[in-house]
C-alpha cells in the first residue's frame, strides 16, 4: 500500500515541468491585463438600470473568463494529445493519479487567463459595483432619504444622481469597491498557496532528480524545436516534388532549391509510425535507461504502454 501511495504521489511531478511553461503563464497574465484595461475603458458601459446591472456586471466578468478558458483548453496541445490517445488506444493506459493530473495540467494552464481576467476586473472594481449597487439596503445608508427607492441606488454607477444623493452615492461605491478588492486579493492569496503547494509536491514526490528533471525538460524543448522544423521542410520538399510532377516543373527559391537537393524526400511515413508518436505520454524507463518522449520510445523500438519487466511506469507527463 505504501508502495502504491508514493508511486501515485510520483505524478505530481506533472506541474511546472519547465521554466518555459512558467514565462509563457507570465506572458498569458501580462497579455489578459492589457486586454482587460483595453476592455474596460472601450467596451465597459454599465446600463445602470434595475434588474439589468447584475446580468451585465456578471457578464462582463465571467464571460470574457470562460471565453479565455475555452480557448486556453484548445490552445494547449496536451487537449489533442489526450484526445489522440483515448481515440487511438482508449483510456485502458490511465490510472486515477495520471487522469487526475493530465486534467489538472490542462485546465491549470489554461486557467491562467480568466483568473486574471477576473483578478483585474475585481481589483477596478467597475463591473462589480455595477452587478451589486442596487442590492445594498437603502436603511444601510445612514440618513438615506425615504422617498428613493431600492432601484434608484442602481444608478449610483452612472454619475446622473441627484445632488442630495452625492453623498450616498459615494459611500456606496466606496464599500463595494472595498469588497470587490477584497475579494480580488484573497483569489491572488489562494492561487499563490495552491501554486506554492504545488511547486512543494512537484519537489518532494519528483521520482527524477534536479538535473534529470532539466535534462528532460531541455529534451522534450529540443525536441519539439528539430520536429517541427524538420516536418516543415519535409513537407516542403515532398510538396514540391507533386507540383513538378503535375505541372512538370516548380517554381523554388534558391533556398529552397539547395533543400531540395540536400534533402531527398522519396515518401511520407505511415500512419501506423504517426499514431506510435502522437498521443499522452507515460515517462518509462527500459532496461534502467530512460525513454523521455514517444519518438524516443518509437526510436528505440520499446513495445507496449504499461509497466512491465523491463519498464517502469514513473511519472505522468503529457507532452
Amino acid at each position: 500500500m505504501a508502495a502504491l501511495i508514493a508511486e501515485n504521489f510520483r505524478f505530481f511531478s506533472l506541474f511546472f515541468k519547465s521554466k518555459d511553461v512558467m514565462i509563457f503563464n507570465g506572458l498569458v497574465a501580462l497579455g489578459t491585463v492589457g486586454s482587460q484595461e483595453i476592455f474596460s475603458v472601450v467596451a465597459f458601459h454599465c446600463p445602470c438600470s434595475p434588474a439589468r446591472n447584475y446580468i451585465y456586471g456578471l457578464a462582463a466578468i465571467g464571460v470574457p473568463a470562460l471565453a479565455l478558458f475555452l480557448i486556453g483548453i484548445i490552445l494547449n496541445n496536451h487537449t489533442w494529445n489526450l484526445v489522440a490517445e483515448c481515440h487511438k488506444r482508449g483510456t485502458k493506459n490511465f490510472s486515477s493519479p495520471a487522469t487526475f493530473l493530465l486534467f489538472g495540467s490542462i485546465l491549470g494552464r489554461a486557467a491562467v487567463a480568466p483568473i486574471t481576467w477576473s483578478v483585474i476586473s475585481l481589483l477596478r472594481g467597475e463591473a462589480y459595483i455595477c452587478a451589486l449597487s442596487e442590492f445594498v439596503a437603502p436603511t444601510s445608508l445612514d440618513k438615506f432619504p425615504a422617498e428613493y427607492k431600492a432601484e434608484t441606488l442602481a444608478v449610483f454607477p452612472c454619475k446622473e444622481v441627484p445632488t442630495n444623493l452625492t453623498h450616498f452615492k459615494e459611500e456606496v461605491i466606496r464599500t463595494l469597491r472595498y469588497e470587490s478588492q477584497l475579494l480580488g486579493w484573497l483569489l491572488i492569496g489562494v492561487v499563490a498557496v495552491l501554486i506554492f503547494l504545488s511547486k512543494c509536491l512537484k519537489h518532494c514526490c519528483s521520482p527524477l532528480s534536479y538535473r534529470q528533471e532539466d535534462y528532460w525538460a531541455q529534451y522534450r524543448s529540443n525536441e519539439a524545436k528539430l520536429f517541427r522544423r524538420t516536418a516543415e521542410v519535409h513537407s516542403k520538399i515532398l510538396a514540391a516534388g507533386n507540383v513538378k510532377q503535375f505541372f512538370g516543373f516548380v517554381a523554388l527559391s534558391k533556398e529552397e532549391k539547395e533543400l531540395v537537393e540536400e534533402f531527398p524526400v522519396e515518401g511520407v511515413q505511415p500512419s501506423p509510425q504517426w499514431n506510435a508518436i502522437t498521443g499522452v505520454y507515460i515517462y518509462r524507463e527500459n532496461k534502467g535507461f530512460p525513454l523521455y518522449s514517444r519518438l524516443h520510445k518509437w526510436a528505440k523500438g520499446v513495445e507496449g504502454n504499461g509497466p512491465g519487466p523491463d519498464g517502469q511506469e514513473m511519472a505522468f507527463l503529457a507532452v
